[in-house]
């Protein structure tokens, strides 16, 4: 019967460590933590962060917290009874500035320090509006001071707010400042917003969700141009110029075209890096290192393919996936495969999409009307089922994840939902 620091871990060979490092106060690092203390593990637990602020729930920072609707304790996840519990050696305001694997040493804001098991969670940063960097009244939405300098200025009566990007962190900030009386314009250079992961069908209905609310959508069109009232592309936004040469006015820029993964600090350090820190199927990127969440890059066996998901929901069960895995023997190790699923509040509709749908697949509305902004939808082709989406469904979509969960075919899945309303 195999030990962990002192727990059995029945019929389980483990690797046992004195230490583990976790690189990023986020929530993947945060629920690393957890689960190695869950799991047995007595060793010191270093959390390292950035930001000086302990680790928080992000979803609400485009959402409720930003509305004001719920304050910094709705949001917060670590509370100085929980690290105190978890026993944590939480170090704040500090950066990984370089790793090498062969050496195991990781490198903290230029000084070198050796580590055990290690986990990067160092999640990812947003991608910059060209033209834009200095500009007053700009802004992107990654962080909770992020989110406290645009509520800042939707309450000191920014009213023309702009928000280049239809995806959900755009389309959060759009409907939360509709309903703070802010007037929004959403710029998004597809045609139809997650056209690319949706198809056009499922795309024009978030579109008529928005413009039903009263924003001003233009789609097929990027920013060409920040305009200022300083020379040089300095001072406070005026407006934009976009590529079909139209200009619009703005107060308030918000700015949500994608996030890059915090990898720089990893170059040099033996790790493979591609569109993040690349893993196997285990989440294991090297022995002894894993990584996790935003930054992770592995490869799902239930899908036959490697990817990065930028979900609340993979960063949880990632970040625990991650923790176990430096807990076993590399023959006991298990792959991490999970059906994707994350989910969206914009306005008073709740939309859920689970699995991984292509843009070719055939979609049927297997309940509720796509009018009403209340319905779900199958995504497929042939005999497989791939995807399910919903707005104000969420029992039903939760249903459709455990059939996706299960493998069910296209028929299986029509077929169960056919009692739906």
């Amino acid at each position: 019967m195999a030990v962990v620091n002192g727990r059995n871990r029945a019929h389980r060979p483990v690797t046992v460590r004195s230490s583990v490092t976790i690189v990023g106060a986020s929530l993947a690092g945060l629920w690393a933590a957890e689960t190695l203390r869950r799991e047995g593990f007595e060793g010191r637990i270093s959390l390292l962060g950035d930001e000086l602020h302990a680790p928080y729930d992000r979803p609400p920072l485009s959402k409720k917290y930003l509305a004001g609707a719920v304050g910094r304790d709705r949001v917060d996840l670590l509370t100085p009874e929980k690290a105190a519990e978890l026993d944590l050696d939480l170090r704040l305001g500090c950066c990984a500035t370089g790793l090498d694997v062969s050496a195991r040493e990781l490198e903290v804001d230029g000084t070198p320090e050796l580590f055990d098991g290690l986990v990067i969670a160092t999640g990812a940063r947003c991608r910059s509006l060209l033209g834009a960097e200095g500009v007053a009244g700009v802004h992107t939405l990654r962080t909770i001071d992020d989110s406290d300098a645009i509520a800042s200025a939707i309450s000191d009566g920014a009213r023309q707010v702009v928000v280049v990007g239809a995806g959900f962190i755009g389309a959060e900030v759009a409907s939360t400042a509709v309903e703070a009386g802010a007037e929004v314009i959403m710029v998004e250079a597809l045609d139809t917003p997650f056209g690319r992961v949706l198809g056009p069908e499922m795309g024009a209905v978030l579109a008529d969700l928005h413009r039903h609310r009263g924003v001003d959508l233009r789609t097929g069109t990027g920013v060409e141009a920040v305009l200022t009232d300083g020379s040089n592309g300095t001072g406070r936004i005026t407006g934009l110029r976009l590529e079909d040469g139209n200009e619009l006015g703005a107060d308030l820029v918000v700015v949500g075209i994608g996030v890059i993964p915090n990898v720089e600090w990893l170059e040099g350090s033996g790790l493979t890096l591609d569109d993040g820190v690349v893993c196997d199927e285990t989440c294991l990127a090297a022995p002894g290192v894993v990584a996790a969440g935003d930054v992770a890059r592995w490869f799902n066996p239930r899908y036959g393919e490697a990817m990065r998901l930028e979900h609340w929901d993979n960063a949880v069960q990632q970040g625990a996936h991650a923790a176990r895995r430096l807990l076993v023997a590399d023959e006991e190790a298990e792959p991490f495969a999970p059906v994707p699923w994350f989910w969206s509040d914009q306005y008073d509709r709740k939309l859920q999409l689970a699995g991984r749908p292509n843009p070719e697949d055939d979609v049927r509305v297997v309940a509720g009307s796509t009018k009403e902004h209340r319905f779900v939808a199958f995504f497929g082709q042939g005999d497989s089922f791939h995807a399910v989406l919903g707005m104000n469904r969420p029992r039903h979509v939760m249903q459709a994840k455990a059939l996706l969960d299960d493998g069910a075919s296209w028929d299986e899945a029509i077929g169960f939902a056919g009692d739906w309303e």
